[in-house]
Parts: structure tokens; sequence; C-alpha cells
């Protein structure tokens, strides 16, 4: 078999289907998607909503509640515990199957009437404790305003992607680091602030792509140096000189990160930052093999187009989760389970189709949070023959519209695009969304204009900040959204000496994003030997990208 070009449906966009995804389409008994990978992404993501948190009321025991669904939604929504207990049942809601309507359409409409979890808690891998204000995430203590992460997270805030670490700030997709800020893709570091792509540092400031360095300010490429300021080495005392003038000043650490800056352009990059991954494509992928157009993936094998997954194999096209699956297509935070199709947060779990939140059930095709259960469809019971003749209706429904094996369609989504991490991989303006025929979200729980400190009045060093400065209103520099500085962080910030951002968490989120790159992968050529390489650096960008076998003989 070789490859297909097609034309997306979604997009008009053409796009490939390789003989490997023809063998997995079969496998999981599908057709070959009409979508392109991007759209494919772009479907899943709609449902996930990561950071837009809401004040509401769990509506069966009346107790405020910080909920991912936006109050003017058309949900139920419950606090955790109750949503969690046996004092409402699923199966109340179900709806027998109409072979004449569509079944996304009914899909829909049981999901509008089941409870929904407001915010999603990672039960496998452990409880969050003093942390409600996170989403997708587990095993968290004392985190405030973490998303996508656990396990065994404490005293962090304002991140992404992070697993075992302490007292973290700002950062993304790092860990077993404790003193951080500022990181992106850091590991087993130390006290290490504005850092990326880094791992076994201490006490150090401005790394990019550094190995086992501690006492160095802005470097790149180096491996196992101390005292060493913007790549050049320094003795101890002149060292200690150099930073001290620039520690905690706004204005002279964003007058040195410029500086920093013209350093790292003129230094070579990798292809990407992927490790221990044979034949493997992307950005981030750890410990895998055969993993590719995939991205923040650690101990996965024989997969594609997967984003923030760990221990998964033969899977295709997964956001989040995942661990110890196989067979999974289409699917949003699902894990621990086998052969599930276009679900949403399903655990230990199998032979399961457009399913929403179940656990520990098999054999269900588009249900609501059932748990236990067998042989179900749209939340209701049936005998095992019953369910396989309703089930093939469907199917062949699904598959004469080339439905079956994408996502959940748009139309039924529980989250305009600018809500979920569609937004931030794929940005868009509100024209392109609504012209795509997704939806856009204007009003979000925030104030502009409630400031008791004005922009440009924060004192300029962390030494001359009071400790009122908890009680007060700030305002963003760039897009004018009210922000606090809560307790911990101020300490944090003391200790570190390190001045107040000048930014909400929400730009400062989005500059993270901008460093770590795009979720695309570009055709380049290696920078020294011109060799054919894939890189996220698009052609047209200014770095120095080497493949990896040039870029290890430059930095060795």
């Amino acid at each position: 078999m070789q490859n297909e070009t097609k034309v997306c449906q979604n997009c008009k966009k053409d796009f490939v289907i390789e003989p490997d995804d023809f063998a997995f389409y079969g496998k999981m008994k599908v057709p070959a998607p009409v979508n392109c990978p991007r759209c494919r992404f772009q479907w899943r993501a709609l449902w996930r909503n990561e950071m837009y948190l809401y004040s509401r009321k769990c509506q069966l025991c009346g107790k405020s509640i910080v909920a991912m669904y936006h109050p003017d939604s058309p949900y139920t929504v419950y606090c955790q515990d109750c949503w969690l207990s046996d004092k409402w049942d699923p199966m109340e809601y179900g709806k027998d199957y109409d072979p004449k309507r569509p079944f996304f359409e009914q899909m829909g409409e049981l999901l509008k009437k089941v409870p929904k979890a407001g915010t999603f808690a990672s039960e496998d891998i452990g409880p969050n404790i003093n942390s409600e204000f996170t989403n997708f995430a587990g095993g968290n203590k004392d985190c405030y305003f973490i998303f996508n992460s656990g396990p065994n997270n404490e005293n962090c805030s304002y991140s992404r992607g992070l697993a075992h670490c302490k007292d973290l700030f700002d950062g993304y997709y790092s860990d077993k680091t404790e003193g951080g800020y500022e990181i992106i893709n850091t590991h087993n570091s130390s006290n290490v602030i504005f850092s990326q792509n880094t791992n076994d540092c201490m006490d150090s400031w401005y790394l990019y792509s550094c190995s086992g360095c501690q006492n160095c300010f802005g470097c790149v490429n180096l491996r196992h140096k101390s005292y060493h300021f913007l790549n050049q080495p320094l003795s101890k005392e002149d060292y200690e000189k150099r930073i001290e003038e620039i520690k905690g000043s706004y204005v002279k650490m964003e007058a040195f990160r410029k500086e920093f800056e013209e350093l790292l352009i003129k230094q070579s990059h990798r292809e990407n930052n992927n490790l221990k991954s044979a034949n493997s494509s992307g950005e981030y992928v750890f410990e895998s093999k055969n993993c590719h157009d995939s991205f923040e993936v650690s101990f996965s094998e024989d997969s594609r187009y997967l984003f923030s997954n760990k221990y998964v194999k033969d899977c295709y096209d997964l956001i989040g989760h995942g661990r110890r699956s196989e067979l999974l297509l289409s699917n949003v935070a699902v894990g621990t389970s086998r052969n599930v199709i276009g679900s949403w947060w399903t655990t230990t779990s199998h032979d399961l189709f457009y399913v929403f939140g179940l656990r520990s059930c098999e054999d269900c095709f588009g249900c609501d949070s059932l748990k236990n259960a067998r042989y179900c469809i749209l939340n209701k019971q049936y005998s095992e023959e019953e369910y396989r003749q309703i089930t093939g209706k469907i199917i062949s429904e699904l598959k004469e519209k080339n439905l079956f094996g994408l996502y959940f369609p748009p139309s039924i989504a529980p989250f305009a695009y600018n809500e979920t991490i569609a937004q931030d991989n794929y940005p868009l303006t509100k024209e392109e969304v609504l012209n795509l025929g997704y939806r856009w979200q204007d009003n979000f729980q925030m104030t502009k204009g409630k400031e008791t400190i004005k922009i440009g009045e924060i004192p300029d060093n962390i030494n001359d900040i009071q400790d009122s400065i908890v009680k007060e209103i700030l305002a963003c520099e760039v897009c004018g959204r009210n922000y606090k500085i809560i307790q911990q962080e101020f300490q944090f910030y003391r200790k570190m000496i390190l001045p107040l951002p000048h930014k909400c968490f929400f730009c400062r989120h989005k500059d993270r994003l901008t460093r770590r790159g795009p979720m695309t992968i570009y055709n380049r050529q290696c920078a020294k030997c011109s060799r054919d390489i894939k890189t996220t650096y698009a052609p047209d960008r200014p770095e120095i990208v080497y493949c990896e076998s040039c870029y290890q003989n430059e930095v060795a």
C-alpha cells in the first residue's frame, strides 16, 4: 500500500495517509479519516478547557466551587465529591436511541442532561490537597493554578505539565525540579530561573540547552560548567558581582533577557529536544520508539499524533493521560484503557465508543458518567444482542457520514475555541474561529480597571516591595487584565530575589508557549551538513539548526 493524499473535508487542505496509518485504522476497524491531523486535533482540543475556571455553585450540595464550565453554559455542574458520590444515578438520564435521528444530536442532548464534575481530577494518580484551583491534575498539594500536572507537586503555581516538583512558579513541561521560575522543559534541577531545555542544573539563571551546570548566568549549550556568564568563565567573585547587579530589578533583568536572546540566536540549536527515542518525530518525545508527529510524550511506542501522553502503545490522535493504554483512537484524557474510540475522560475500561466520563466500563456506546456498566447505549441498559444490533446501526450511520473514528463533532463541544488548548496551540482570530464553525467566548470571568496600583507604578526592585502587596490589585501591561500576587508567590520572589511580574498569568503562559515553539513539524536542512531534518523551527526562522549528530559534535 502506498501513501494516499486526501483533501480535508473541514479546512480543504491536502494531507497524507501513510501505509502504517492504514494498518492502524484497519486494526481499529475504522475507515481512514477525512479530516487532516490539525483539524482532528482542534476537534479534540475543543473538549479540553484546562485554564479558564469560573465561580459556580454545586447544583447538588450548593457549596461554592470553581468549574471549567461557564455559568452560562447549559450543563448541570457538581462538585467533585458530589459527582463521585452515590447521591445520584446517571442511569436515570437514559434515553432510547432513535434510528431516525442523527446519533451525535442525541448524544449532545444526553451530555446536557447528565451532571458534570466541575473540574477534572486524576483520581488514579492521587487526590489534590488544598489545591482547588487546578484542573486536569492529580496528586498535588498546596498548588494554585496548575494544569495538566501531577503527581507529587507541592507549592507550585501558574504552571502546566509539572510532575514531582516543589516550589515552582511559571513552569511548562518540567519534572523533578525544586525552586524554579519561568522554566520550560527543565528536569532534575534546583533553583533555576528562566531555563529551557535543561537538565541536572542548579543555582543558575537564563539557561538554554544546558546540562550539569551550576552557578551559570545567561548560558547556552554548556555541559558541566560553573561560574560562567554569557558563556564566558569568570572567577567566583566576579561572577557573583555581575549577577548581583542584575537580580531583583525588573528593568535590569528585562535588559539582560534581550542580551541573552542575542547570544541565543547566534548559537546552534538541536533539530528537536527528543531524548532516547528511536524512529520518532515531534518535540519533547522521551524514551519512546516509533512515535511520530507527537509532542510532550514519554515512554510510548508505535503511536502517532499524541499530545501530553505517557505509557501508551498503538494509539493515534490522543490528548492527555493515556497511562497504561493501547488501541486508543481520537480520545481526550482517556487512560488505563483498551480499544476506546472518540471518548473523553475514561479510565479502567475497554471496548467503548463515544463516551464521556466512564469508569470501569466495557461495551458501551454514547454514554455519560457511568460506572461498572456494560451493554449500555445513551445511558440505557440493553442485552448483548440488542446492544450489538443497535450499535451496528449507529456505526453504519457514522460511516455513511464519514464520522466514524473521528472525535465528537464541534457542534456539541462544551467549550468555546478560545477557552481551550486549541487556541494555545493553533491560535486563531475570532473571525477565523467562527468561519470554521467553532464557538468563541467573549465573556470570561475577569476584571479590568479595578487595579489599586497602576501599570508602570510597581516598584522596580523586589527589595522595595512591601508585605501589603498581596492586598493590592495589579493590571497586566499587555492585556489590562487585573491580577493579584498571592502570599506563597510573594515569598518565593523574595527568597529567589525576583521582581514582581508585570503581566497576568494568561499572558505569561502565552509567552511560554511562544518560547516552547509551534506544534508544527517542518522539513528543513541541517545548517552544517545539509542533511534533511524534521523540526519545529520553520525554514524562514533565523536560528542555526543542526541535525542531532552535528549538534552533539558541536557541544560535546
